[in-house]
């Protein structure tokens, strides 16, 4: 029986498991695959308070782990299979075993959705992002494509100006999904140009990114666009398919919390990506994770 199980080890489920084995409950973190998370794959985070000349992704991650395992968090590498409440406890269920909890943070993430292009895995992390806010800046001076057409993809096609001489999107429609408002900005920037009714068929180039190969998609013909980096918004999935029977989600599956990360199911705590929010970051994930390890500390002693 553990106090609190976190599932998911990113910065989320790290900073809970911090929280939570300081304040001496028995905890257990769950994370399938490796710990850090998206910002594990992050080759260097600039705006992580603390680290004026930066830190890389890597090793941020690995000392948040090495911290929260100081304090006696015990991590398991297994994958959640299920989630069920039994009257006031929870069973999770992996894929060797069973492990029953009083309370669960759920840090699961969110995955963005991939374009599953050739040359989209092999530049990930060398020319190919899909946050500007955390890359925008090595690109200075430089060409970058953003794809997608969404309030996401525009906002930080216009974040990229900051940095980029020129900001191609790349969008499959002859119009914008993003709000009028946003639209309007974007339209007055300079710097962008728009590219419609275009797909991207492959990325290309040897070490880094070189650029895109596009196809219009009205006539099938395909050309080659110069680009140091392509920035991909088409959406984000919510890593929240184990709990969508326990706990209220929004309409497009990311869970609903008040300001405790307390969810609709009392005992159950959500942190992070995967939770309904408005900015997605290394500093928002732990503050939630820090928010839900206390609110699960507190639940626990007026539920004893």
């Amino acid at each position: 029986m553990y106090d609190v199980a976190i599932i998911g080890g990113g910065p989320a489920g790290l900073t809970a498991g911090i929280y939570a084995a300081r304040a001496k409950l028995k905890s257990l973190l769950i994370e399938r695959g490796m710990t850090g998370g998206l910002a594990a794959t992050t080759e260097f985070i600039e705006n992580y308070p603390g680290f004026s000349e930066g830190i890389g992704g890597p090793e941020l991650m690995n000392r948040m782990e090495a911290q929260a395992r100081r304090f006696g968090l015990e991590i398991l590498n297994s994958n959640v299979e299920a989630l069920k409440k039994e009257n006031l406890n929870f069973i999770i269920k992996t894929e060797d075993t069973e492990f029953t909890a009083r309370t669960v943070i759920v840090a699961t993430g969110a995955q963005p959705q991939r374009l599953n292009v050739r040359g989209e895995e092999t530049f990930h992390g060398r020319g190919v992002s899909y946050c500007a806010t955390c890359d925008g800046a090595f690109f200075k001076d430089k060409h970058v494509a953003v794809v997608g057409g969404g309030d996401a993809a525009v906002e930080e096609a216009m974040f990229l100006t900051k940095f980029a001489t020129r900001v191609f999107i790349i969008h499959r429609r002859g119009e914008l999904r993003a709000t009028k408002i946003v639209q309007e900005r974007a339209r007055q920037n300079p710097r962008i140009e728009f590219i419609w009714h275009s797909v991207v068929e492959e990325i290309t180039g040897n070490e880094i990114v070189t650029g895109v190969r596009i196809k219009d998609v009205r006539t099938g013909q395909t050309s080659e666009l110069p680009v140091n980096g392509v920035f991909i918004y088409i959406g984000y999935s919510p890593n929240s398919s184990i709990v969508k029977e326990l706990v209220k989600l929004d309409e497009r599956g990311y869970i609903l919390t008040d300001a405790n990360m307390q969810t609709s199911c009392p005992g159950l705590f959500a942190a992070g990506d995967v939770r309904q929010k408005s900015l997605r970051q290394v500093v928002t994930a732990v503050a939630d994770g820090a928010i839900a390890a206390v609110s699960a500390e507190k639940y626990l002693e007026q539920n004893r």
